[in-house]
This record gives C-alpha cells, structure tokens and sequence, in this order.
C-alpha cells in the first residue's frame, strides 16, 4: 500500500487527550514509550535508521515537555524536545524506508516538537501560551486564544505534454543536476486547483487543460501539506520565470532513466511524495492519455 494512503495507525485519543490526568496516566504506564527530537529536528532511531526508537517514558510528567502523540495498538506514545541517546536520524532517512506507523510516529514528533519549540507565544498579543490536550493545541492565558498546529497547504504537480513527456524544473539552490516536478503554496483565498494553474503558468507558461488528484503527504520542512496532482499541458513551450526556478524541461521516460543512469539528473529522495509523482508516471501508472485512479 502506498504511503499515505487509507486509515492511520495511529490512534490520536481525540475523545480522551481533553483531560489532563488521562494524560498524565497514560505516561505513568509501564508501557509507555518516549520519542526524542533534537533542536536539528532528528529522531531517536533504530541504528540502521530505518525506523523511530521510542525509549520508556520515565520520570515526572511535564505537560510542557512531554506530548501525546496518540495510541499505537493501545500503547502510549509521547514525544518531546531532547538530544536522544544513541542513533538518530532525518525525517528524509526514515521517510525513505518507513511506512504505516513507523513513519506516522515519526512525522508526528518531527512536526509536533517542531511547533512547540517555535511557536510557544500568542500570535496576538505576545503572551508565552501553555500546552493542552496533551500537545495538540496552546491556550493564550492572557487574551484566552486556542493556538493549533499551522499547515501551509502546497500543490506539487507532475505536468504530461501530450507526447507523455514530463515537465521537470530546478531551483537555483539546489545541487548540479538535481530537478522535480514543480510545486508551490496555496495563497490566501485560492483553492487547490486554482493554486496549480496558476504556479504552474506562473513558473514554466504552461497552461493546463486537466488536473487530478494525486495524494498527500505532510511534510514538515518546517510545516507543509503537499498535495499531489497530475495535470495535462495545454501548450509544450516553456517560458521560465527565472526568479522562481532555474530551468525546466520535458523528459521522456527513456531520457530520465539515461540522465540518471549518467549521473547528470538527480532526482527527489523516496521520503518525498514528489519520488511518488515521477514514479507513477515512469511505471505508466499515470501518463497524459491515463489520469490516476484515486
């Protein structure tokens, strides 16, 4: 099954997390399990690095530090800011390799410790807010606001011409050879679709004739939803905006395997859902006479 997909493993304990001594009982149990998130966002992991390496939940509970993650088979898991003891490992390394709930816990704790550590003052009046609900939200003691996790929505699109060709660009920052799909935020007041047509014309000039979903995957990078879409190209000629990405061009199928092969294109990293987008469409899963079967 692939990543992202279907129900998750991870029971968020949405109808309990509400009360404060639930949570404080659930880190009192013998088998509750603790996952550490360094200042550089990685993770206690397993010392090939391929999964996320919980610890026993040990000590006072410190509602400030210590946050729910949710119930994996009925078993606490928690997380907090701290230096792990032992292996760790990026959200890129793990992503690559994990799947179901592996990789559940550790988007969660990258995403979550992430929040608190930057965002622990009100955003309307300054105040230092305290944690509820185990971690899922902050409460401003001052002028009473209920701060959650923030989200920035992103589109990331795989753009088909109609010879099946795949539209790949490159930003100036990135390593020699390195090139994706295309992608950017959803402004305020835009919906999804909206938000593909116009980064897609803004970045290449392409105009899109058809967009379709994909999938999504969070990506906390420091805090982005990427939703996937395949898109079919109106027109094949490319005018790059250059303050927005360096190059972009079509590849067939044959010219990215050899570009790839040669070492002259390298392209994203499994963890990502933008490895999902080219894949798909390497393996003919998606192709601009075939639209995916979400």
């Amino acid at each position: 099954m692939e990543k992202w997909r279907g129900v998750g493993a991870l029971d968020r304990a949405d109808q309990h997390r509400r009360d404060p001594d639930w949570v404080a009982r659930q880190w009192a149990r013998r088998d509750a399990q603790l996952l550490r998130v360094d200042s550089e966002d990685r993770i206690a992991a397993d010392p090939d690095g391929a999964g996320p390496r919980g610890v026993r939940a040990e000590g006072a509970f410190d509602p400030e530090r210590h946050f729910l993650l949710g119930l994996a088979a009925g078993v606490p898991w928690f997380t907090t800011n701290a230096e792990p003891d032992g292996p760790t490992a990026s959200l890129r390394r793990i992503g690559a390799v994990a799947e179901g709930l592996a990789l559940e816990l550790t988007v969660g704790a990258t995403a979550l410790t992430a929040w608190h550590r930057l965002e622990p003052h009100c955003s309307a009046c300054g105040t230092r807010t305290t944690v509820e609900s185990g971690g899922t939200n902050r409460r401003c003691p001052a002028c009473g606001r209920v701060h959650f996790p923030r989200q920035d929505p992103a589109v990331i699109v795989a753009v088909l011409d109609p010879d099946d060709r795949i539209l790949l660009g490159r930003q100036p920052t990135w390593a020699p050879g390195r090139m994706s799909v295309l992608a950017g935020f959803v402004e305020a007041g835009e919906s999804l679709e909206q938000a593909v047509h116009r980064e897609i014309h803004e970045e290449s000039g392409v105009r899109l004739t058809e967009v379709q979903y994909f999938g999504s995957q969070p990506w906390p990078f420091p805090r982005s939803l990427m939703v996937g879409f395949v898109a079919r190209a109106e027109n094949e000629s490319l005018a790059v905006a250059r303050d927005e990405i360096e190059d972009a061009a079509w590849f067939t199928r044959d010219e990215v395997d050899d570009s790839v092969l040669a070492g002259r294109l390298i392209l994203p990293g499994e963890a990502s859902i933008a490895h999902r987008l080219i894949r798909a469409w390497s393996t003919r899963e998606v192709s601009a006479h075939r639209q995916p079967d979400r």
